[in-house]
């Protein structure tokens, strides 16, 4: 005896909702709409990596040209450039103590690479007592009175050409009567030209608001260089000195101009509580020691036959290299603030 149920057709399958069946066509639909979005996806991220590719290719084709149009890495000079310039802004405002230090340290490495320099050019320089004797006159710009610290200067040069003299006393090599008188010239042109120059900075800083007069001329500096550069690269078609420099331009010196003019003017307004006027004279009188010092340091390193300094800066060359034209215009930014200040709000 068989169960009767097993002997009934299959019964067909229930009507599906409208829900239900709604439900069914998205689920055929969505492995479709799924594999569409990952195509579109791939395609756009393939279109973003094609232009990010291309665009990096024409900036390095670009940092090439200008690489090989000035001798300098744009990308490492900026970013060098960027991160000096943090600490120095922070020194400043923050801790004048730390400033002191940024000072000195440069000014041991401003010393002992252009030592370095004038002895591969085959002159006789003392290196230690130029450091140790250079250290205690850039010191006692912060921690002396004026009235000493002058006495300082005076004894460091002389202490350096004495040293110089008995070193040469006590080598016998036959050096002749012009090598020893220029030996003896440079020792005191060192000391003069870095320790002495960084000690008047120490002495601008430790005035009443003192810092932000450093920090003004010193912005007003790099103004001039980086308006020179633009303006140079840009427009440069004229040179300005090429027995000295054959990459400086007229155009690059207009533009140098213009960019210490517009920072001297803002910073005398908002940050040195100055009329606008002193800010003109200020750029003005910076843009000229900046580009004096620039040409300067380019005469003396075409005369030692080298093309910078060092190399301890990529992209920018020597501690030095950096320095010329902030050195000299430490001299204008000191009487101009002695000139100015009593006129500040």
């Amino acid at each position: 005896m068989t169960d009767a149920s097993g002997d009934l057709p299959d019964s067909p399958p229930p009507p599906l909702t409208r829900r239900e069946a709604a439900g069914a066509r998205r689920g055929a639909a969505a492995p479709d709409l799924n594999a569409d979005f990952q195509a579109h996806v791939r395609a756009a991220r393939s279109e973003f990596e094609n232009q990010v590719a291309q665009k990096r290719a024409e900036f390095e084709e670009a940092n090439e040209r200008i690489k090989q149009r000035t001798g300098r890495d744009l990308i490492v000079a900026t970013l060098i450039g960027l991160a000096i310039g943090a600490v120095l802004i922070a020194s400043l405002i923050f801790l004048k103590w730390l400033f002191v230090l940024f000072a000195l340290g440069a000014a041991i490495l401003g010393i002992f690479e252009f030592s370095r320099a004038l002895i591969g050019s085959g002159r006789k320089v003392d290196l230690v007592p130029q450091l140790v004797v250079g250290s205690v006159l850039v010191l006692s710009g912060f921690f002396l009175g004026l009235w000493l610290h002058w006495v300082v200067v005076f004894v460091a040069i002389a202490l350096v050409i004495v040293w110089r003299l008995i070193a040469q006393m006590f080598a016998r090599d036959g050096r002749t009567y012009g090598a020893v008188l220029g030996d003896v010239l440079i020792a005191g042109f060192i000391q003069l030209y870095v320790p002495f120059l960084t000690s008047l900075c120490l002495i601008l800083l430790r005035q009443d608001g003192g810092e932000w007069w450093v920090l003004a001329f010193i912005i007003i500096a790099v103004a001039s260089d980086t308006g020179a550069y633009a303006a140079g690269l840009s427009f440069g078609k004229h040179p300005m000195a090429p027995k000295i420099s054959p990459k400086k331009t007229w155009e690059g010196f207009a533009g140098a101009v213009l960019a210490a003019l517009i920072a001297g003017v803002l910073l005398s307004l908002f940050m040195l509580g100055l009329p606008w006027w002193p800010g003109l004279i200020l750029g003005a009188i910076v843009v000229g020691t900046a580009t004096a010092g620039d040409l300067g340091e380019s005469m003396i390193k075409r005369d030692l036959g080298i093309k910078d300094m060092s190399s301890w800066l990529p992209g920018h060359g020597g501690v030095l290299d950096r320095l010329d034209s902030i050195l000299p215009s430490v001299v204008a930014a000191l009487a101009l603030y002695y000139l100015f200040s009593p006129l500040a709000a």
